[in-house]
């Protein structure tokens, strides 16, 4: 039904018990495409991606790669090499999901950076769309999004990124963090996609989750071993 946008992360899906539908768009991350989509990747981030989270990481014995990680790979190429083309096929994706989401009675949210993290604000689709949310996690502090109201960033930490992290939190962005045990008191992302909601400025955690879980390169915050 659609050629570049989905419906089928688990994560996303939990906003519908909010009245939500969530559409994503997902890229190959970093250079996985020959090409880099994430211009501020850590070390940690690219081993801890959530590309191969689920479905994206299920591999026949013997094999690297599967369809969901080429179709990533088309797409990002798509987007690199035929841009117009691709943009005309992410805009008709998006008219196409607010009636599929009308139907079921729900309200489309997009996010384009499901495993990117490119600066969709100069593509000229949000402003198309001024009555619909969009949402991204970036770790690029001072994107130029304040003339789109429609779209919401939320800042990302990872390793070696905590200055950037204070200033986020000084501008007022929310920022969301990957614990190995989200600290009481820290509220939780994982409940739902929908990071619009959140109040600004406050720290917000992730449980790690797939490769994360082993991840010790500053990434992931260890709660477990230091107490």
């Amino acid at each position: 039904m659609f050629k570049l946008l989905s419906t089928a992360n688990p994560k996303i899906q939990k906003g519908t018990k909010l009245g939500y539908l969530s559409f994503i768009l997902h890229l190959a991350p970093s250079t996985l495409s020959g090409k880099n989509t994430c211009p501020k990747a850590t070390p940690g981030c690219i081993a801890a991606c959530l590309n191969t989270a689920g479905r994206g990481g299920m591999f026949k014995k013997g094999e690297t790669t599967n369809a969901i990680q080429k179709a990533r790979i088309r797409k990002t190429k798509q987007y690199f090499d035929e841009r117009e083309q691709f943009l005309a096929d992410l805009e008709a994706d998006i008219r196409k999901a607010i009636k599929f989401a009308a139907k079921q009675g729900l309200t489309p949210v997009f996010r384009l950076n499901g495993t990117s993290d490119l600066s969709v604000e100069k593509w000229g689709i949000i402003e198309k769309f001024p009555t619909v949310q969009f949402y991204d996690y970036t770790k690029v502090l001072g994107r130029k999004v304040a003339h789109l109201p429609n779209y919401h960033l939320t800042f990302s930490k990872a390793d070696g990124n905590d200055a950037d992290v204070a200033e986020a939190l000084l501008q007022g962005m929310s920022v969301v963090a990957v614990y190995d045990e989200i600290p009481a008191g820290v509220p939780s992302a994982d409940e739902t996609d929908l990071r619009f909601l959140d109040p600004k400025g406050i720290m917000l955690g992730l449980k790690a989750k797939g490769r994360a879980k082993k991840d010790y390169s500053g990434f992931v915050i260890r709660i477990k071993e230091a107490a």
